[in-house]
């Protein structure tokens, strides 16, 4: 495997473990990744962590504002194999019918579920029971090409997006390597995905970030597990909005309108939900830094909140 030449494509943390297994293991000859961005007040240019993964290993990086237009640095250099992971933009077919081991991707889902940009979000807003990685050849569409190998993780309930993010980003690294050989022989038995079977996770919007109490307490639990700590879930109290960053789900049944802020204890905000009381426990105010829901509370008039509704 040392002497296939690769080309990885790929942005974010998650996709850093499997860049540096492929370095250990492959000869990356080329890493694409999305174009430098400014950050903080002073708007300096920040690499992207893959990008600070190639520097490292003195491997040459491409960034191409819009790689449907700027691909020839990456088609003239022969690769024998291309791999992506949320590299972040849509791959032309130039590329695609390009190497002549194929372009191969890592999705963090079990496809044919959740497609898309988000799955590590959805699989835990939407209550899945078990995610984990797919290794799949790239077409034209996104996330439909055919199933190479599969690994599947069991989510906790204690698991948030930021813990998933981290198991099954190992997960895909491992596997990658894995199922590399047999990409590179030809020996792998590659298989179609059911389409009835699809289902979607697209990127998170602003307007979904917001807690909807009129769910059971189970669906609110969800949604805050799987937007922390990125990109948060909210919710307006005294109208401030207020981040929500932990909770968990009471034993006692709800007995005012959903969104009521039922209780107010040391530790917690009791807001009721459709079925159960959901206390909320770690919050990040408005212009604020993270806190306790204690710190929180004791700067709140809880006179003047408790039995209001949540926005």
């Amino acid at each position: 495997m040392k002497n296939t030449k690769v080309i990885f494509m790929g942005t974010p943390d998650f996709a850093v473990p499997v860049l540096e297994k492929l370095i250990e293991n492959t000869n990356v000859i080329m890493v694409v990744t999305q174009p430098d961005k400014e950050v903080g007040r002073n708007h300096e240019l920040q690499p992207t962590p893959i990008k600070k993964v190639a520097m490292n290993h003195g491997i040459e990086v491409f960034q191409p504002t819009k790689i449907r237009e700027d691909y020839e640095p990456i088609t003239s250099l022969n690769a024998d194999i291309i791999i992506t992971c949320a590299y972040g933009q849509i791959i032309p077919e130039a590329i695609l019918t390009n190497p002549r081991l194929g372009c191969i991707n890592v999705h963090a889902s079990l496809l044919p579920k959740l497609r898309g940009g988000a799955p590590i979000h959805h699989a835990i807003i939407d209550g899945e029971e078990k995610t984990g990685i797919t290794i799949m050849y790239m077409d034209k569409k996104m996330d439909t090409g055919d199933i190479i190998s599969k690994e599947e993780y069991t989510i906790k309930s204690t698991d948030n997006v930021g813990t998933l993010h981290d198991i099954l980003s190992e997960i895909g690294s491992n596997l990658l390597i894995k199922t590399l050989p047999s990409i590179i022989d030809g020996t792998n038995n590659r298989m179609k995905q059911n389409e009835e079977e699809a289902t979607y996770a697209w990127n998170i919007k602003r307007e979904e970030e917001h807690l909807d109490f009129n769910v059971s307490a189970k669906e609110v639990y969800n949604k805050v597990r799987g937007l922390n700590p990125w990109p948060k879930a909210n919710t307006i109290i005294n109208g401030v909005e207020v981040k929500v960053l932990e909770c968990f789900i009471g034993e006692k049944d709800s007995n005012l309108s959903s969104g009521t802020i039922c209780e107010i204890n040391k530790d917690n905000i009791g807001i009721c939900t459709k079925d159960k009381i959901i206390y909320i426990t770690k919050v990040k105010p408005f212009g604020k830094k993270e806190m306790s829901a204690r710190d929180y509370i004791n700067g709140l008039n809880k006179d003047k909140i408790i039995h209001t509704i949540v926005e």
